[in-house]
């Protein structure tokens, strides 16, 4: 569970105090990125009628509400600061499909009995937890033939050099403050490694960079599957 002082507390916090939530309608897209209309959408996930699917570190679960509502997804959302979980209740609760956990990704697939035909993350928890135990423990909870997609801050943003390895990063509150995170910022080739590694098989690996173009891609996006 986040503490009261967690970058994601204080996100969810700032966003409630802002605008109460309360119901909402499911979003007509789902999002790979931190911008609108930026690169794919669902389809990439496949036919995910009456599927189950795992999204590690939900956030305000506006992405499976989509997959739950729009795509006839049994949508399963974790995170790891209960605001945010109470700001998903709020918003998607009363979908029937949904259901939202407050806790951590990897404590949570090393509980669950369920195994997931799809699972993913978006600027979640694949890329600010250790990557190597989440991705064999999130293998571990996949179907035959399952899908493990996450998008995450492409490492060679703003002309960075990745590091391999965990490295100092902030995110940015709606206030405008910029609290530090601890991130992963892996190369696509290390990546596919610790994928290959946690038995999966590399399918996609694609740069996406925002519309206003750029020397830079802003997003790094992987798919993989289990055998």
């Amino acid at each position: 569970m986040c503490r009261t002082e967690c970058p994601w507390q204080a996100h969810a916090l700032q966003r409630m105090t802002a605008a109460p939530p309360g119901p909402r309608p499911a979003p007509n897209k789902m999002e790979w990125t931190q911008r609108p209309d930026c690169g794919p959408g669902a389809e990439i996930l496949g036919d995910l009628r009456n599927r189950n699917v795992l999204e590690l570190g939900c956030g305000a679960g506006h992405n499976l509400a989509h997959l739950a509502v729009r795509r006839g997804a049994a949508a399963t959302g974790v995170d790891r600061a209960d605001r945010q979980i109470q700001r998903c209740r709020a918003h998607y609760g009363h979908f029937s499909t949904t259901t939202f956990v407050a806790q951590g990704a990897l404590a949570y697939l090393h509980a669950t009995q369920t195994t997931f035909d799809a699972v993913y993350s978006v600027f979640g928890a694949i890329g600010l937890t250790d990557p190597a135990p989440l991705l064999e423990a999130a293998a571990a909870r996949l179907t035959g033939g399952g899908l493990l997609a996450f998008s995450i801050p492409h490492p060679r943003r703003r002309g960075r050099r990745p590091a391999n390895r965990a490295c100092l990063d902030h995110i940015g509150l709606p206030d405008r403050h910029r609290l530090p995170v601890l991130r992963w910022e892996l190369t696509a080739e290390r990546w596919c490694k610790t994928l290959t590694a946690a038995g999966l098989a590399v399918t996609d690996a694609r740069d996406i960079s925002a519309p206003e173009g750029g020397q830079w891609p802003t997003t790094l996006l992987i798919l993989a599957r289990k055998p």
